[in-house]
């Protein structure tokens, strides 16, 4: 890609004042445009960065045993309603269909559409372990987002939910997940200058 046709390029210092610096930065750099109050798009550079970032943390949950899923980011309400969560997570958006009144959440969390999929799957202990991992957009209804891209009302997370027979085979997996996620944060920093060792 020749800078000369990027869209997206960098800017002067602006006048205007951010939250983040980070978040300055990336606005003056090209990575990501604002669109509102905690909602961002990403441009082709921010875009290029961020599928790297999910290669590297895939490829980690991956040696680990994990397997990638996609779950929905419109939830019924009835999910919500089980556990409690409808009116206790104070952060949710909350819609609702012109058909039949049906309510609907934006994802801002996972529990409640994982917890029943593994139920409907794993039938004895003999199909346990289950490591489920997705990485997706999530949806809160922060009353001041924050931090840039780091905390606002859209953003990508990366979730690993593992469900174990024991608390000891829990346990054991979280050592591995913790090493996992060290080898993530220092990929190409640490380990490089390690020569390619885990951290």
């Amino acid at each position: 890609m020749r800078y000369s046709t990027l869209f997206g390029k960098t800017k002067k210092a602006s006048t205007k004042k951010y939250e983040a610096k980070s978040q300055e930065l990336l606005i003056r750099a090209g990575f990501i445009d604002q669109v509102g109050s905690g909602i961002y798009t990403l441009l082709p550079l921010g875009k290029r960065v961020l599928e790297k970032i999910d290669n590297i943390i895939g490829e980690e949950m991956n040696k680990i045993g994990g397997q990638e899923i996609s779950m929905p980011l419109l939830h019924p309400h009835s999910f919500w309603k089980k556990t409690g969560r409808w009116y206790s997570f104070e952060a949710l958006f909350k819609t609702k269909s012109r058909y039949a009144g049906a309510q609907y959440a934006l994802a801002p969390t996972h529990e409640e559409i994982v917890t029943p999929l593994v139920a409907k799957f794993v039938q004895s202990y003999r199909d346990l372990p289950v490591f489920l991992y997705h990485i997706t957009e999530k949806f809160r209804d922060e009353p001041r987002p924050k931090s840039g891209i780091l905390r606002g009302r859209e953003f990508g997370m990366k979730d690993l939910y593992s469900f174990h027979s024991s608390r000891e085979d829990l346990e054991k997996y979280y050592q591995k997940v913790k090493k996992a996620y060290l080898n993530i944060c220092c990929h190409n920093f640490f380990c490089k200058w390690q020569k390619g060792k885990d951290c």
